[in-house]
Parts: structure tokens; sequence; C-alpha cells
């Protein structure tokens, strides 16, 4: 059962020179499985919290480092430049978004994901629950639009 989570949730680096204060609950919390992921995070996936930009307060320096995903997408990762931790990435066609690497959390429970993706590159021996959609790769731009768009109207 989800735990009741009390926003903001502050966040940090490793070393706590960068800090962040998300404001409100995440609009998709992706487990994404693809190669590069799997790198990132040094295990069968990554969690990301898909937010809206302007509901994350960063304080301290960032460095930045881009890449194109194998989705085809830029993918600009922000991360601590004293212990090399990712806080973010971005990509700069949609700058309204940003995605959370969730384990910088200070409160963890608000992570459970609601989606899965590339699961095409998934580890043989997870087993994703039953229930939550999954993407064999990267979703369409319309799922998370989609999310914002709610968010709007509500």
């Amino acid at each position: 059962m989800p735990t009741q989570v009390t926003y903001p949730v502050a966040g940090s680096c490793q070393c706590g020179q960068v800090t962040y204060s998300l404001k409100t609950a995440p609009l998709v919390i992706a487990a994404c499985h693809c190669i590069d992921c799997q790198k990132l995070s040094a295990s069968a996936f990554s969690l990301t919290l898909v937010c809206q930009t302007d509901q994350v307060e960063f304080r301290g320096q960032l460095k930045q480092w881009e890449r194109l995903a194998e989705s085809g997408n830029r993918n600009q990762a922000f991360f601590c430049p004293e212990c090399g931790n990712r806080i973010y990435h971005l990509n700069p066609e949609q700058p309204k978004l940003i995605k959370l690497k969730g384990g910088t959390l200070s409160n963890t429970d608000v992570i459970q994901p609601n989606v899965h993706v590339w699961i095409s590159r998934k580890q043989k021996w997870l087993e994703i629950p039953d229930g939550i959609p999954t993407f064999e790769q990267q979703p369409p731009k319309e799922v998370f639009m989609k999310a914002i768009q709610q968010e709007e109207t509500a």
C-alpha cells in the first residue's frame, strides 16, 4: 500500500553540495530498463520522477553533460561536480519536464513506479508487477504530455 507523502520533499547529492526541494508529487514515476540507465544506476534499472520543471527548486552548483539517447532524444544530465551524483535529466525539446533521479530524495517513499519503459532491455530475472503499464522502448511523448495536461487542468 502506498505511503502518504507530504510535500515539499527534500533531496540532495551524496556530499550535500547540491540540494533541492520537490514541491509537488511527480507526474510519472518510471522504471527505465534501457542499457544507459542500467549503467547509470549500476543496477537493473533507473528510477526517474518526471516532474514539471517549475515544481523543483535547486540550490548549489550543477555540472552538465549531454548525449544522444538510444530513443533519439537529446539527454542533458545534471550532476554534482564534487561527488558526481546525478540529480536530474532534461530533454531540451521538453523544457517543461524534469526527470529527477529518485534515489536522491531524502524520503524515498514517493518512489513507486507507475510505468516501466524499455522493457525490451530488461533483465530476464526481473518480474514487473501486474497492472503496471509497460513500453518495449521509449513511450510516446504524448504519455508525458498527457500527464502535464491533466495536472494543468486539475
